[in-house]
């Protein structure tokens, strides 16, 4: 009998392992617990460390350097400021920098959003220890010459210029100042011809001096670089970066505007043979628990190929070659937006078929779109993730609004619960109702008949000086 027990304890541990491999493993979280860092500066910094790729890449927010932080009058500052960093040191002109990049096959940008200024880089590991130095260079040693302020403030000038021929670009510009007005929100990030104008190199200075803080800044290291070596590198390159003397600026952004009925634009552009329209409503702020059920309703209504509002107005009539909708978010609340554009005779029946639609959404999507939505976002979000440039950019975004490192893992849990009641009630909160902009660029000899039954309109010719 002793030597039938070896076969059953064999069997029944056999058994065991089946079972236990049977079982499913937990899910890997979509982003890695990062190592933090944080130097004498204040400068909060995120490593996670990659051997897959002989790649490093980096990303940095630095909060209240963008766009909303601008006092009117320097309205384009925040960008302004931004590009010149990019444009030399005070050892290295802009051509060296870039002809030193070059060499590398390394990439440097600095931009502005609304809430932050923005700085990305990346490179060969071999090369990422020069690609910091020369990004530290930048930030805590520009040039801002006169002739490179000149050139750049120029640019901007003539796109704005530009802008005004293209009433595809010149809608939103126009909508974001229709909707936002005097808010931090409405400063346009090219700035204005008029503002621009009345800069001098010392505003970019000015502005530089008084935003550009370590101790306002977070930023993240993904690739491979060994937590040690990059502690030394960022000491001696980030690490240089000078906390102000006194308290940092404020950098809440006061609440948003909200449209009071309907707020109707017409942008008379007399030789357009297209009409294009933006019209948009209160969304929802980062991190705001409508989020999943908004972006799968959003996925359904406008959010993809397939969506409502381009099926309807490009796949059935061919009115368009596009039509979407998306959501803008911040710290302090967020927008809903619908665009699209088609011939100036059809833009009364393309505005028909867009106002039936969002009330057809305040009835609900049935539980095969919404599982649609669902899959559809299950499937489309691990290649978001997928490169050393995208996780640091998660990395780095999600610390800037205090998300967690797990936000998407609980976004994505949330997305595989939802139902169809969880869409019907963010349609019914953030999609455009009675409370809206609506900006319409075009012919207005042609077109004024065709919207004059949506309401009073307010006439501007795209000629005027600004938006």
């Amino acid at each position: 009998m002793r030597g039938l027990r070896r076969p059953a304890a064999v069997l029944v541990l056999a058994v065991a392992l089946i079972a236990a491999a049977a079982l499913p493993l937990p899910a890997a979280p979509q982003l890695p617990a990062p190592v933090k860092i944080v130097l004498r500066n204040g400068l909060t910094v995120y490593h996670l460390r990659n051997t897959d790729v002989p790649l490093v890449s980096f990303r940095m927010f630095i909060g209240g350097a963008g766009s909303a932080a601008e006092p009117a009058p320097a309205e384009g500052a925040a960008g302004l400021t931004a590009a010149l960093l990019t444009k030399g040191t005070s050892k290295m002109d802009a051509n060296a920098l870039a002809e030193a990049l070059d060499f590398m096959g390394a990439s440097f940008s600095v931009g502005a959003a609304e809430e932050y200024a923005q700085v990305s880089g990346d490179s060969l590991a071999r090369h990422f220890s020069r690609l910091l130095e020369i990004a530290a260079a930048a930030l805590t040693d520009p040039a801002f010459s006169e002739a490179e302020f000149a050139k750049e403030r120029d640019l901007r000038i003539d796109g704005l210029k530009a802008a005004k021929d293209n009433p595809g670009a010149a809608v939103h510009l126009y909508f974001q100042k229709a909707y936002f007005g005097p808010h931090p929100l409405g400063h346009l990030a090219s700035g204005t011809e008029t503002s621009l104008g009345a800069m001098t190199v010392q505003t970019v200075k000015d502005f530089y001096r008084t935003h550009y803080r370590p101790d306002r800044a977070v930023a993240a290291v993904v690739g491979d670089i060994e937590t040690a070596a990059l502690k030394t590198l960022l000491d001696r390159t980030l690490g240089r970066m000078a906390r102000p003397a006194g308290a940092a600026p404020a950098t809440g952004l006061p609440p948003l505007p909200r449209p009071n009925g309907r707020k109707l634009i017409l942008i008379d552009k007399p030789d357009a043979t297209q009409a294009y329209f933006s019209l948009g409503a209160p969304g929802y702020a980062m991190g705001d628990p409508i989020t999943a059920a908004a972006s799968a309703m959003n996925t359904l209504f406008g959010g993809r190929f397939t969506s409502w509002i381009n099926t309807e107005l490009r796949i059935k009539r061919g009115l368009t070659y596009g039509a979407s909708s998306s959501a803008r978010n911040w710290a302090a609340g967020g927008l809903t937006m619908i665009g699209s554009y088609t011939k100036n005779d059809k833009i009364g029946e393309m505005l028909d078929i867009v106002f039936d639609l969002l009330k057809k959404a305040e009835g609900g999507f049935g539980a095969e779109e919404t599982e649609s939505a669902r899959n559809y976002i299950l499937g489309q979000f691990p290649p978001t993730l997928e490169t050393n440039a995208r996780k640091a950019a998660a990395y780095v975004r999600l610390a800037f609004y205090k998300r967690g490192f797990d936000e998407y893992d609980r976004y994505l849990a949330e997305i595989a619960k939802l139902g169809p009641a969880e869409l019907k009630a963010a349609a019914v909160k953030l999609l455009p109702r009675n409370d809206f902009v609506l900006v319409v660029v075009g012919k207005a000899a042609e077109i004024r008949p065709l919207l004059a039954k949506y309401g009073t309109w307010q006439e501007k010719k795209i000629a005027d000086p600004g938006f």
